[in-house]
């Protein structure tokens, strides 16, 4: 059964489009793991100055 040229070429921007999404999504989830994790390392410096301190009195 062939398909016309204009189904054809909504099928190949559709694919592309859900393509770009997805690839956005893993790059924004990825940003989010690195700026989670470096919240992360602040939260559990910032703890440990204040063990620290509380320590020295």
């Amino acid at each position: 059964m062939k398909h016309s040229r204009t189904e054809v070429g909504r099928w190949r921007m559709q694919r592309q489009a859900s393509r770009r999404k997805t690839r956005w999504l893993e790059a924004q989830s990825r940003r989010n793991m690195r700026i989670h994790s470096i919240r992360k390392c602040l939260v559990k410096r910032q703890h440990q100055a204040l063990v620290f301190a509380f320590y020295d009195i």
